[in-house]
This record gives structure tokens, sequence and C-alpha cells, in this order.
């Protein structure tokens, strides 16, 4: 039965396939019938052709779905508002609901008024433009719709020729077909180019108008819809008669569709264009260091550009967090700029910044060297030419002025002749305006530096200054100038002989040291600063407040150097040489690490790494630095529900033993009280730090802080070379810290340290190391009674001698010297009766 009924189809099948061929037959006898038949097959070959020559390598639609334009880096502070971001191009991207519908028709009346009827295409305005062109012997106009720009813009490139065209409208249906209309939209008001390196309308709006688009005005939304004609004509104030003209135009257009009213039009007629060239001032583009460093960083960890991967600083779109505190950096930049100039007052003009050739291509040549300067209103300018009594100078936006040969009368320091005749065309000054389009010269230090500031708790780093100023230097001498740290390695030679059975009462003998070094080096004899011998036998702690190297060396000799440079080690200053000269900052280091070290003492000697990024998220806000972040749960709740807050757990490895660390800043406070950085003193809050001056001296430094905020800094020359033997800490750096202190945190709370458990405070003697009993510490910061810190039963012993019991009298103070038996004063004697080297 089954093989019946297959042999019945097949039948059915011939007999119907010969029908349908009898009837093709009778059919092509006709001549209508053949010129059908023909034009279906130029069709098919027609079809053919065009997918062979324009549409078979077209980049496939499907990648729209999921584009992720290039997108610049934003940086936020401390308090998460935006100050800088990182970016070669203005782009922003917003979603299709958050552009203003207004905003969007100005578009449309402008680019493309059928847009949501079509299906990509605009078939009588491209027969319109065909016929322009075949007619017109001009540069070839188009009819694009704005799928088609997206078309443009997203997956093809800018070739003017028929054949990109073709390609273009072939994916413009496709798109049509992939995405909807708001998709479209979304894509184009994002990636259109505007001119003033902005892409997108947001990004324009901003670099015209420095406004969001939805604080625009009508008349601002027209002007922006006319961009995308011709952006560097529209856009350039020169061609304001032109833009206006097109910007009517288009709230013509914008009326004729029913989308305005006839008042509305008229009234934004009545505007002027209102173009601003301040830029973008939503982010403050802080820039300096701080954010060269961050960008340094984001850079190793996610590449640079595109091509170095999605998350890349300059397209991947990263939203990055910093402890940057606005108030703290410019105190910061302040205070070292003044301390730069202190020093180098009166020394004289240090010559050009740089120079160039001074032909008609100067000013190009300037700008394109991108040196510049933010101080106190001065400007970079290039000599152009020089007559007996003045200069013409000129600035990178092309202005002009003069530096009159009295306004440069600064002795110049290599020569000793006047700056003014040791300038030659082509140098690269620094001046400022003295008025009627005239100029006195300004001179940047020679010498230079750099300054941190840090968060003892977490290592946040909040401000950072590498040298007077970055667009002069980019090199970071904050992070990158290794240079010797002088006495302020002495903090860590003590802590290693805390760690070895002494006290911060242990006496030590402040006398000439020798050591033999082999053969080689012979017999090595230290000396204290300035070539001073000792002053007898003190406690530890006085010789950290006086820094004495000779106290400094004997105790790293007792110890053994080895602990010493491993404790440098441990707490990240640098892997020194276990020399003893190491003790007294023969190593090398950078400031960075050297404030890092300070901020773990006042972190009870736990880990702390220094950083200037807290975290960088993606576009979407995914956290994807760094690696193990987690968020605080319960952390960002509205209201309190009762329960305990929520704690962070300690991180960080113990470094240091706690009470050590905490003895190391006690007796560092003394430094302060009555020591080398006594002109701190009458900042009247705790603080605990330590100065240094290496030899030379070439470089000096302050490094210390309060409970809250750790700042170190030296200054020295690039090229290391004597700074003059007045040249110490205490006068050079300390005072920067002053500067800073006075203009960042006067306003904060004082608190004291606080001391970890098991810490034995006990009434000494400072001068003997000796135990008290029956008298108190007093305010006076010279007073003999102290409190000292000490761990559990190293304390002084109980004694029930009298001379042990009762402190010492202390001996009346004179103005006269003290003769000691060889007819001497003693250096114990001058320090404390002067209160410290100063």
């Amino acid at each position: 039965m089954a093989a019946e009924t297959t042999s019945h189809f097949r039948y059915r099948l011939r007999r119907d396939s010969n029908a349908v061929l009898h009837w093709l037959r009778d059919m092509w006898t006709r001549r209508w019938f053949r010129w059908l038949g023909y034009l279906v097959l130029a069709g098919l070959l027609g079809l053919t052709l065009i997918w062979a020559l324009f549409a078979r390598d077209l980049p496939s639609v499907d990648q729209l779905r999921d584009y992720e334009p290039p997108l610049p880096t934003m940086v936020r502070d401390g308090e998460g508002k935006p100050v800088h971001s990182y970016a070669r191009e203005r782009r922003v991207q917003l979603d299709y609901s958050e552009y203003p519908q207004l905003l969007v028709r100005a578009f449309l009346a402008a680019e493309d008024k059928t847009f949501f009827s079509h299906g990509g295409i605009d078939y009588p305005g491209i027969a319109s433009a065909i016929l322009n062109n075949l007619t017109s012997d001009g540069r070839p106009v188009g009819a694009s719709t704005i799928t088609q720009q997206v078309a443009k813009n997203l997956l093809l490139t800018n070739e003017l020729s028929y054949r990109r065209k073709v390609r273009e409208a072939i994916l413009a249906m496709r798109i049509e077909n992939a995405l909807s209309k708001e998709q479209i939209l979304e894509l184009y008001l994002n990636e259109i180019p505007l001119g003033r390196r902005s892409f997108g309308v947001q990004a324009a709006s901003r670099a015209y108008f420095d406004k969001d688009v939805d604080q625009l005005q009508l008349h601002e939304m027209a002007f922006l819809a006319i961009l995308p004609k011709a952006p560097e004509r529209y856009g350039r104030a020169r061609n304001e008669a032109e833009g206006v003209a097109r910007r009517n135009f288009v709230l013509g257009a914008m009326h004729g569709n029913g989308w305005i009213t006839a008042a509305q039009r008229d009234a934004a007629r009545a505007m002027p264009l209102g173009l601003t060239n301040s830029g973008n001032t939503a982010v403050a583009q802080v820039g300096g260091y701080y954010m060269e460093e961050v960008r340094r960083q984001l850079i190793a960890q996610f590449g640079e550009t595109a091509e170095d991967g999605p998350l890349s600083v300059y397209a991947g779109g990263l939203w990055v967090r910093t402890p940057y505190d606005g108030k703290m950096q410019e105190a910061t930049t302040m205070a070292l700029r003044k301390g730069l100039q202190r020093y180098d007052a009166g020394k004289g003009w240090s010559g050009p910044i740089a120079t160039i050739e001074a032909d008609d291509q100067w000013q190009s040549r300037l700008a394109s060297s991108f040196i510049g300067i933010d101080y106190d209103n001065w400007r970079v300018a290039a000599v152009l030419s020089k007559s007996a009594a003045a200069a013409q100078i000129g600035f990178a936006n092309g202005d002009t002025g003069v530096l009159p040969a009295s306004a440069a009368t600064l002795g110049y320091r290599k020569t000793g002749g006047s700056a003014f005749s040791a300038m030659r065309p082509g140098d690269l000054i620094v001046v400022k305006s003295t008025g009627d389009n005239s100029y006195a010269l300004r001179n940047i230090p020679e010498v230079s530096g750099g300054m941190i500031v840090e968060s003892p708790h977490s290592g946040r780093i909040y401000a950072m200054q590498g040298g007077f100023d970055v667009r002069l230097s980019p090199f970071n001498r904050a992070t990158q100038a290794e240079r010797q740290p002088g006495s302020t390695i002495k903090p860590f030679v003590y802590a290693a002989a805390l760690d070895n059975g002494m006290t911060p009462a242990t006496m030590i003998v402040d006398g000439p040291f020798c050591v033999y070094q082999g053969a080689r080096f012979g017999n090595k004899c230290f000396r204290n600063f300035g070539g001073a011998g000792g002053g007898g036998e003190h406690t530890m702690r006085w010789g950290l407040e006086q820094s004495r190297n000779l106290m400094t060396v004997r105790a790293a000799s007792q110890v053994g150097i080895e602990p010493v440079v491993e404790t440098i080690k441990t707490m990240g200053i640098g892997t020194h040489e276990p020399y003893l000269s190491t003790a007294l900052g023969a190593g090398s280091t950078t400031v960075e690490k050297i404030t890092n070290a300070y901020a773990m003492l006042a972190n009870h000697g736990r880990e702390l790494k220094p950083r200037v990024i807290d975290y960088a998220q993606d576009r979407r806000g995914k956290v994807i630095f760094p690696r193990n972040w987690k968020p605080c749960a319960g952390c960002n709740k509205k209201d309190w529900d009762g329960r305990p807050m929520p704690r962070f757990a300690k991180s960080g490895k113990q470094l240091m033993d706690p009470i050590t660390a905490y003895q190391v800043v006690h007796m560092l406070e003394g430094v302060v009280q009555r020591g080398t950085a006594v002109r701190l003193r009458d900042l009247n809050v705790p603080l605990f730090g330590k100065t240094g001056t290496t030899t030379g001296p070439n470089d000096v430094w302050f490094v210390g802080g309060t409970p809250d905020v750790i700042a170190g800094m030296y200054i020295g020359f690039d090229q290391p070379r004597s700074m003059g033997g007045y040249a110490q800490g205490g006068s050079y750096a300390a005072p920067i810290f002053k500067d800073f202190a006075l203009a960042a945190l006067a306003d904060r709370q004082p608190i004291p340290f606080a001391a970890p458990k098991n810490v034995r405070m006990v009434r000494i003697d400072r001068q003997s190391g000796r135990r008290v009993y029956g008298s108190w510490p007093g305010t006076d910061p010279k007073a003999s009674i102290i409190w000292e810190a000490f761990k559990p039963e190293s304390e002084p012993r109980r004694t029930i001698r009298q001379e042990e019991i009762k402190p010492p009298k202390a001996a009346p103070r004179q103005d006269a010297p003290v003769q000691q038996g060889n007819g001497r004063r003693s250096d114990s004697d001058f320090l404390e009766d002067r209160g410290g080297i100063i």
C-alpha cells in the first residue's frame, strides 16, 4: 500500500513539473515576458555585483548593540568631587532619556526631520543630492540621514566617495533593522564630532557654553544642532554672523515642524551666540604632580590607549577615587614654593628655563613646548628681540609685550652681570605683568625639592608636590628622587636599639668614636654635625632630640649594624649596606618612602602602603582596582538601625613592636619641644618630627606631623651639590612644614598621640635618666622632670638611695659660658641653654 502511494506521488510531481515547463515555454514566446525575465536577471546580477563591490566586507552591525565609545577617565577627590580628567578628546556618554526632547528636536530639524518615519535612507534627499552633484563643480554633497551618519562615524571612514556612500546606505538599513530609533539617536548624540575636540552633545555643551545639556536654553540647543555640518566654521567667534544665520534657520525649521511656538522662535533668534572660552569648569582640572602620579599608576595598571585594552586610561571611561585633598594640596604647593624661594632669595637670576628658535614660528614652538607655570600670575615668555633699553617678548597665545631693562636687574649668578645683559633671543623666561603691556622678570629657584602629606591611619596620600611646577619639570622629586635621608634615619636606628635592650633613658656616650673598616678603608672616625666633638654621657632621648651623630653611631655599634639595616628595610625605607655610616643616613630613599615609615611609627608600627588611588571603577561602576576590594556592608544606610556601627578590621602586618614605635614617637615629640625642630613648638599642637641635613650639606629634610597627618619634605639641587654650610633641616625644611600646618591644619582639633597597651609611663629626670619620686612633670618644655615611655620591666629600678630618689638640682641659667675643667664650654650646656640647634 505504501509503495503504491509513493509511486502515485512521483507521477503527480512529474506531471506538474512538465506543466510548469510547458507554461514557461509558452510565456517566453511573448515579448513582454522576455523583457521582464531580463530585468529580473539583471537585478539579480546587479545585487550580486553590489554585494561583491560594496557589501562583502562591511563590518557587522551587531557590534553596535554592545558598543562602548572611548571615554576619558574621571578622577574624584576624597569627597567624591570630580577634580581632573585624562582625556585627549572631550567625551561624555548619556542615555537617550537624559537628553532634553527639545534638544533632540533641534538636531532632527537641522539634520533629519523625517528620522522617525524613514527606514534609514532618505530617497528624495538622495535624488536631490545626485542632481546637485551632477550640475555642480563644487564639493559633492550628500543627503545622509542620522542613521547613515552613525554608520559612517562608528563603522566606516570619512572617505569622500560614492563607494563609501553606498556602503553607508547599506549599513544604515541594517542598523535600522538591528536597533530602535531611540538607540540610534543615543549613539548619534553621544558620538557626533562637534568641534573643540568634543565628541557628543554633552561634551560640546560644556565646551561651548560650560553647561550640562539640561541647562541649555533654546538658542543654545539650536546652535549645537548646526555644528555637525561644519563645526570648525560655525564654532569660531570670527564667524559669528554665519553661526547666527544657520542657528536661526534651525529655529525656523523647528517652528515649521510645530515643535516650538513663534514666540519661542523669535525670542531665541534675538539672543547672541554666547560662546565661552572657559572650557569645562565642572571639572577643576587641578593637575600638578599629584594627578600625574595617579595617571602614571593607572597607565601601569590598565594601559594608556584603546589598543592597550578596554580599561585604558584615555578610552576606558574609568572613574577613579583618590584621597586628594584640595586644601592640603594648595598648602603643600605654596609651602614648598615659599621654602624654595626662601633659600634662593638674593642669589640672583638662575637663567632661562629653556630655549627655542626665535624665528617666525616662535609661537608654535613655544606652544608645543608645553612649558607653563601656575603661580602668582607669572607667565612663561620667549625673548623675541632685544635692544639696549628693552626686550620684546611673546607668549604662547600669540600676545607680545615689553620687558624693560630696568625690570630685569637681577644679577646673573653664573657670570655676575645683570640678567638683562645675559638674555638672548629664544630664551624662555618667566615674567609678571606690571601693566600697560609691560612686564618684569621673575626667577624660578634653581634649588628644588619634594613634599608628601599622608594619613598615618591608612597610608592615603592627601597632597604631593614634586618641584616648583610640573609644567616646568615633570620629574617628581617626591616619588622618584633617590636622596640621602640624613638624620631623618636616626629614629629607626634608635628603634633597633630599643628592640635590643636599650630604653629612652639608656645613657650613651657622646664622645669620639672610631672604627677600623679593614685594610682598604682604614680607620673611620665619626663626628657630630659641624665637626663638633662629644658632650659627655647622655640619655638616648637627648641624643635623638639634639641629633647627635656620635651617640647614634655608638648605639648602632652596640646593637650591631645588621639589626639597624634590617629595621630600615622592614619599614620600607630601602635596602642599605651594613655600614655604620648608614646609621647617619648614608643610604638613599625617597620622600614617599621615608614619610610612609614615619606614618607607620605613628600607626604603632603597623604596615601602611602609601596610595594615591583608593579604588577605580569601570564605566558601569564595577570596582576593578584594587583586586581584593570589598564593599563595606551597612556603611551607606540612610538611618542608624540601632546596631553597632561597621568597623574596619586593622589591615597590614605588624612591622615593629607597637611599644617601640610609640617610644620613638614620644622621643620625637621632644625634638619639637626642645630639639632641632624647636621652631615648630609655637604651633601648640601635639607634634613629632625629625630634621635632617646630609653631608655637604647637599639636602635638608624634615619629616613629622600630628596623630592624623604626616608630612615629609626635602630641598636640594637636582645635581647634588653643597647648599652652603648655613643650610640645615631646622632652618629651611622645618619652616616649610610650619607654613603648611598653619594653612592646612589650623582649624583641626588637637589630639595627643595615643599609647598602645602595656606602655609604662614613668617619671624620670631627662638629663640623667634616673627615676624620680616626689616631683611631677610641669608644662615647661625644658623642665628636668618628664614622663618617659618604657616597656614592661624595662623602666629604671626602684632605689632607696637619696641621690637617685631626688631629682638633681637644676643649675641656674647663665648668659655667660660655664667654664669646664678644660676651660671650654661643653656642647651639652650650650644646647640646653639655647633650646636646641635651630
